[in-house]
C-alpha cells in the first residue's frame, strides 16, 4: 500500500468559524496536524500539506493552486503534486483518524477510481478518502474549468466505491473517526472525548 499512495493533508482554509487555525490545534499535547501527519506517514509513501506553511514542523508543504476553489481546489492540487497511482487525502480536522481506517478503505478500492467513506448519518466524507490520481485529475481540471467546486461532482464523475459505515465500524475508535473540528465548542468536545487509539 505505501508505494501506491502518497497522502495529502488538506490546511487552506481561512477556519472563520474557529478563530483559531484548526491544523495548530492540539490533542493530548500534539498538534492536530502533527497527528494526522504521523499516522499518513505510516500508510503513505509521502506526506504533503496542501495551503498553509507548517515546514517549522517539518511537514512538506505546497500552495493550493486555486486558493479561492475550496475543497475541491485542494484536491486538486494534491492530484497535480502527486507521483504515485493513488492519493489519500483528509482535513486538518479529523483529528480521530486512524491507520486501520485508511488501511480498510484502500483494501475495498477493487477497480474504482475513488474510495470515499459514509457516515453513519449518510453524509459522505469526501476529505477523508483515496483518489486514484489519473482518471480523478482529469476531472478535476474539467469541473474547474466549468466554474464547479464541489467534490461530490468529482465523485459523480468516476467510478465511486461509497464505503457504507458498517463497513468500519468494527475498527477501534469508529464511532469518533469523522469527528469535524469546525468551532470552539466542536473543539471542546473533541478534547472531552480524547485521542482515539489505532
Amino acid at each position: 500500500m505505501i508505494q501506491q499512495v502518497e497522502a495529502f493533508i488538506l490546511a487552506g482554509g481561512a477556519s472563520r468559524r474557529m478563530g483559531t487555525d484548526k491544523a495548530r490545534l492540539s490533542l493530548d499535547g500534539k498538534l492536530f496536524i502533527e497527528r494526522i501527519a504521523e499516522i499518513l506517514h505510516s500508510v503513505a509513501s509521502r506526506v504533503v500539506v496542501v495551503g498553509h506553511n507548517f515546514e517549522d514542523l517539518g511537514l512538506r508543504s505546497i500552495s493550493d493552486i486555486h486558493p479561492q476553489w475550496g475543497a475541491l481546489g485542494g484536491i486538486h492540487t494534491a492530484l497535480t503534486n502527486a507521483h504515485a497511482e493513488w492519493a489519500l487525502v483528509t482535513a486538518c480536522d479529523l483529528p480521530f483518524v486512524t491507520s486501520a481506517l485508511f488501511e480498510r478503505l484502500f483494501k475495498l478500492r477493487d477497480k474504482h477510481e475513488a474510495v470515499v467513506p459514509v457516515q453513519p448519518d449518510l453524509i459522505p466524507q469526501p476529505l477523508c478518502a483515496f483518489y486514484e490520481v489519473t482518471p480523478c485529475l482529469e476531472h478535476t481540471i474539467d469541473l474547474i474549468d466549468e466554474g464547479r467546486r464541489r467534490p461530490l461532482d468529482l465523485l459523480e464523475r468516476v467510478n465511486t466505491k461509497w464505503v457504507n459505515f458498517v463497513e468500519v465500524e468494527d475498527l477501534p475508535g469508529a464511532e469518533k473517526f469523522f469527528v469535524n473540528i469546525n468551532t470552539p465548542e466542536d473543539y471542546y468536545d473533541a478534547r472531552q472525548k480524547g485521542v482515539a487509539g489505532d
